[in-house]
């Protein structure tokens, strides 16, 4: 990954000089970012760590997270402990298991429309765009019994318009900001190797975040433009609920110690699912 962000960052510093040093390029493009503009971008999105990250308990279904689930002998259910990753075996890492499967970054791609307004060197205007991400986040929780109880997040599609402002020190190549609210659909599953309860999920899957961060835009003659962008993803993602209910008896549904017979709610302790994305795009511009 440093190698990866080390070539984006030589190829952002060369985008000027070699736009100079093109023949083809055409000296006499005033005005340069004003107008509408249609493109793509394209690059590789990283999650920041969350080792720290655990699965909340509501034993007695007040709507209130932070309970400790108790076995029939008033021990700590939960006891082998978390881990931020998904589950590789039933039996955690804390008790000799083969521990957790990384979460996993990977490759992001939109489609973009935008529209600019230059005034002397200053440039300012809005951009949306509507992509997908490949990255998907997990946390594991490991049981007694020996069991795992794994809580998984990914994204169908986001979705965001950004305002844009920079400054063009010569009309073609551009260094800006960007920011505004964006909107996506968060995949989440959850899964067990356990099988003496049922696990049944809930909670709205749409969900407004934000977006923001920066780069450089460079033109290529008269219509195309090439740049590299940096941009930070953030959503609140506390809505998902998983409750764990029958048969009686279990330390789910333990209603001699702190439970209730209708069983346990469970959430994720990270309630904001967020990540970072570098990419290289491309425009058009009309």
């Amino acid at each position: 990954m440093k190698a990866y962000l080390l070539a984006a960052v030589a190829a952002v510093a060369a985008i000027p000089a070699a736009a100079q040093d093109n023949p083809n390029r055409d000296p006499g493009v005033s005005g340069g970012f004003s107008g509408i503009y249609v493109g793509a971008s394209g690059g590789y999105d990283v999650q920041p760590n969350d080792g720290g990250s655990t699965i909340l308990f509501d034993r007695n279904l007040d709507g209130r997270f932070g309970d400790t689930v108790l076995t029939g002998t008033g021990a700590n259910a939960f006891a082998p402990g978390f881990c931020g990753g998904a589950a590789r075996a039933a039996q955690g890492p804390q008790n000799g298991g083969p521990g957790c499967a990384k979460d996993k970054d990977g490759w992001s791609y939109n489609a973009r429309v935008g529209f600019d307004t230059q005034v002397g060197r200053i440039v300012y205007g809005v951009v949306g765009e509507f992509g997908k991400t490949d990255i998907r986040d997990s946390v594991t929780g490991f049981s007694s019994t020996p069991a795992n109880y794994v809580m998984t997040r990914e994204i169908d599609w986001e979705a965001a318009v950004r305002a844009r402002a920079g400054y063009t020190p010569n009309d073609s190549t551009l260094f800006y900001g960007t920011f505004g609210p964006s909107y996506a659909r968060i995949d989440r599953d959850f899964s067990s190797s356990q099988s003496t309860n049922s696990f049944t999920q809930s909670g709205k899957r749409n969900q407004f975040g934000f977006q923001g961060g920066g780069g450089i835009e460079q033109r290529l003659g008269d219509r195309f433009s090439v740049g590299m962008e940096y941009v930070y993803h953030q959503y609140q993602d506390d809505a998902f609920r998983v409750r764990a209910a029958g048969p009686a008896g279990t330390p789910f549904t333990n209603a001699n110690n702190g439970g209730t017979v209708n069983g346990t709610d469970f959430r994720r302790s990270d309630d904001k699912f967020r990540w970072h994305s570098l990419r290289a795009t491309a425009a058009f511009r009309f």
